[in-house]
């Protein structure tokens, strides 16, 4: 029965449906996106010569609802991710690693960019910073190897130093009226820092210590002041400040086996987790298919830099040059290469579960079924 002055509306019975009906997944806006990927691996720990990041972006806003996981952005893979209408695609690889001069259909690279943005897909690269990271592409391709222990063989250091500056300048005086004017000269001094005054005892007598951080800019004109006092400058120390070494992060791993393993044992291993019928095998001088693998160095991709002169019992990566094998085979370690993105792709389904857990199931994640390294055996 209704109260006087009420009425009965009449809504639609899908309406009333659709608002008891929570969305399975948000969107999420590109810059977001961009930020919680830096967030996942910061761009930081790439390498100086690589080009990661947002490297094609289309018009804003841009939302993403599809991010599209692909190791090599061909145009076969370009097509797939436009028919699965992508609104992001993570290229492990950088499809734009050189600078384009021009942006037209001539060139496959060219025709990636004009598809990209015709079809308002994005474009990212994380490359070398998910080689570094913990979690990465490196970790991945350890458990290729069985139960192991690893390092980086190139560890990173963090972004910035522990303080301000990269020089620490510290000196100790006992004449108070002239490290007033000293000091009153140095808080002219653009980019110092941490500039602090304690006592200390020196040889037996009463000083006062000076320390400050100071850039390279900075520290010529610290030295120039203090040179026009010749004891004080004969007590100056200058230390150079080191950025701190990040724990399990950079290039490649040694690993370390629970047990060794037979070179053929870990022959098996490798093909069964990179999914390969075949590798290519370079026994080391003096070794056996049956000898013992207790150490082995690896390094995702084209590993030749990373690998060279590190001592191990094996070196397993995509490619090396044919000297650098030769190389290794005359000092006794085995090589193992798989082609070069054979070692990263098989990464893109353990990447696929950690970015769902880290965005928080706020987009569409898939794994390119089209993306495959061009060399095969004939």
């Amino acid at each position: 029965m209704l109260l006087p002055g009420t009425q009965l509306v009449r809504r639609p019975l899908h309406c009333i449906r659709a608002v008891g009906r929570l969305p399975s997944r948000s969107l999420m806006n590109l810059r977001q996106l961009v930020c919680a990927l830096d967030d996942f691996a910061s761009l930081s720990l790439a390498e100086s010569w690589d080009n990661v990041g947002l490297l094609v972006e289309p018009s804003p806003p841009h939302t993403v609802n599809t991010l599209f996981l692909t190791n090599d952005l061909t145009e076969e893979v370009m097509e797939e991710a436009v028919q699965k209408k992508a609104d992001l695609i993570l290229s492990y690889h950088p499809p734009v690693f050189t600078p384009l001069k021009r942006v037209t259909w001539k060139t496959w690279k060219e025709r990636l960019v004009v598809r990209a943005l015709e079809h308002r897909i994005g474009i990212y690269s994380p490359h070398t910073a998910y080689d570094a990271i913990p979690h990465g592409v490196n970790n991945w391709l350890t458990k290729g190897l069985g139960a192991c222990t690893s390092v980086p063989l190139h560890p990173s250091t963090a972004p910035s130093y522990p303080a301000e500056g990269t020089h620490r300048v510290e000196f100790c005086t006992d004449n108070t009226e002239h490290l007033d004017m000293v000091l009153s000269k140095l808080k002219d001094i653009h980019e110092i820092s941490c500039l602090t005054t304690v006592p200390a005892r020196v040889e037996g007598e009463e000083q006062t210590r000076v320390s400050l951080n100071c850039s390279q800019k900075a520290l010529l004109e610290v030295v120039a002041l203090l040179s026009q006092n010749s004891l004080l400058y004969h007590k100056t120390e200058i230390l150079l400040l080191q950025k701190p070494l990040l724990p399990h992060t950079g290039m490649g791993r040694l690993c370390t086996l629970s047990e060794p393993a037979s070179l053929s044992d870990i022959i098996e291993r490798v093909k069964s987790h990179l999914k390969l019928p075949h590798i290519r095998l370079a026994v080391g001088m003096g070794k056996t298919l049956e000898s013992p693998v207790k150490k082995a160095a690896l390094c995702a991709g084209s590993g030749s830099s990373v690998l060279k002169g590190m001592e191990a019992d094996l070196y397993l990566t995509g490619e090396m040059s044919h000297h650098d094998v030769l190389d290794a085979v005359a000092n006794g370690i085995s090589v193992i290469l798989c082609e070069h993105s054979n070692t990263e792709r098989g990464f893109l389904s353990e990447l696929r579960d950690m970015l769902a857990i880290h965005l928080q199931n706020n987009v569409n994640i898939i794994v390119s079924e089209k993306d495959r390294d061009p060399l095969q055996v004939a």
